[in-house]
């Protein structure tokens, strides 16, 4: 299982949201690829970024910060946060980005997923926010009708890469993943699928580990706040 830190990014800089409230920002770094170098010398092999005021705006807004990111760090990026032109697919991926992920797009314009999957094999990730397993829209403002696990099956069937799936009632609030939903979901799928949300200790991790066939954990706060050390997971995991 890999573990991957995130780098969330808000006007060129490393940050942290609580619970995704723009007014709650916490700033860790301000040149995000000292984040990046940090986390690569600690062990981590993919890493995850969020342009925060893309998710925001509806397209990139911190290319600046992603291609320094992409400069410092040598394994795989993939990179999400208000993606739903092709033009900007294409343009993270000519940046050198492994992946792109899709997230408010994929419910709701599922054709458009369809699409960028047969024109960009394998670098799709669809990103299912869900509470009480129906899935969240537009920064998690919204909770439609949609079921988790029948979204992920029909992203299945275009052609993603894999899925990150996050349960945003524990986001950012360190009280632990959910772990029956992730293993449901990994269960109804065959594409990997990556955890994210509520991670805040190695304990958590370990549990997340016996989920069989599950292929990442992305873990955000846990490691900037320092109640994980990413080496020791990375390690634990390996074992």
């Amino acid at each position: 299982m890999q573990i991957i830190p995130a780098i969330d990014l808000k006007d060129g800089k490393c940050v942290r949201l609580r619970q995704g409230k723009f007014n709650e920002v916490t700033v860790y770094y301000d040149n995000p690829e000292e984040a990046a170098l940090r986390w690569q010398n600690e062990g981590a092999e993919v890493l995850h970024v969020v342009d925060l005021d893309g998710a925001k705006e509806g397209k990139i807004s911190n290319l600046p910060s992603i291609k320094k990111i992409r400069e410092a760090f040598r394994g795989n990026i993939e990179v999400g946060g208000g993606i739903r032109r092709i033009e900007d697919i294409e343009l993270l991926i000519s940046s050198g980005i492994d992946r792109v992920i899709l997230g408010t797009v994929a419910a709701q314009s599922p054709e458009f997923v369809k699409k960028v999957c047969k024109k960009f094999p394998e670098r799709i990730i669809v990103g299912i926010d869900a509470k009480d397993g129906l899935v969240a829209v537009k920064g998690w403002v919204e909770v439609t009708e949609i079921k988790a696990i029948e979204l992920a099956l029909k992203m299945q069937d275009y052609g993603i890469w894999g899925i990150i799936y996050t349960d945003i009632s524990r986001d950012g609030m360190l009280t632990g993943p959910n772990i029956e939903a992730t293993k449901a979901l990994v269960e109804a799928v065959k594409v990997p699928v990556i955890a994210s949300g509520g991670v805040s200790s190695l304990e958590d991790i370990k549990r997340l580990a016996q989920i069989e066939n599950l292929w990442g954990v992305i873990t955000g706060k846990a490691i900037y706040s320092g109640a994980i050390n990413l080496k020791e997971a990375i390690e634990m995991v390996k074992k």
